[in-house]
């Protein structure tokens, strides 16, 4: 069998769906075998307008009872009074009205932001260091 034989036989694997292939010819034997590959298969996911309304109204009620505490001025968030210091709050934390939060840097003053609430700390929605605005969120709390 010649090396031209052998690619012949290749070519003719690759355009069927022949994954094994054995062959003898004047006393030389060979086995060519491929492994078949599926490409992947998508399947939308349906969901049903009840399914999508029943998340959404169950998110909304579940925001609805946290408190969000919001940036009173423009400046710049920090989680700890300094930078080797604490955060002066953590998630999952519990928290006193009055106690506070974290400092916000406005014109080289800080700005300490207290919370309004007594309860627990359930997310903290801005990164220390990064700059805030009036009105943005920045801790989600759950009431006591």
């Amino acid at each position: 069998m010649e090396l031209e034989d052998l690619k012949k036989l290749i070519e003719f694997l690759k355009e069927t769906d022949i994954t094994e292939l054995q062959l003898e010819k004047d006393g030389t034997k060979v086995k060519i075998k491929r492994e078949k590959f599926l490409s992947s298969i998508e399947m939308p996911i349906q969901k049903s307008p009840v399914f999508h309304e029943k998340i959404t109204q169950e998110t909304e009620e579940e925001t609805q009872r946290l408190v969000t505490i919001t940036s009173p001025i423009v400046g710049t968030f920090y989680r700890s009074p300094a930078p080797d210091a604490a955060p002066f709050v953590e998630v999952g934390l519990r928290v006193k009205k009055g106690q506070v939060l974290c400092v916000i840097e406005a014109m080289k003053l800080m700005n300490e932001i207290e919370s309004d609430v007594d309860g627990i700390i359930v997310k903290a929605l801005v990164e220390n260091g990064q700059p805030v605005e009036y009105g943005e969120p920045l801790f989600l709390i759950e009431p006591m």
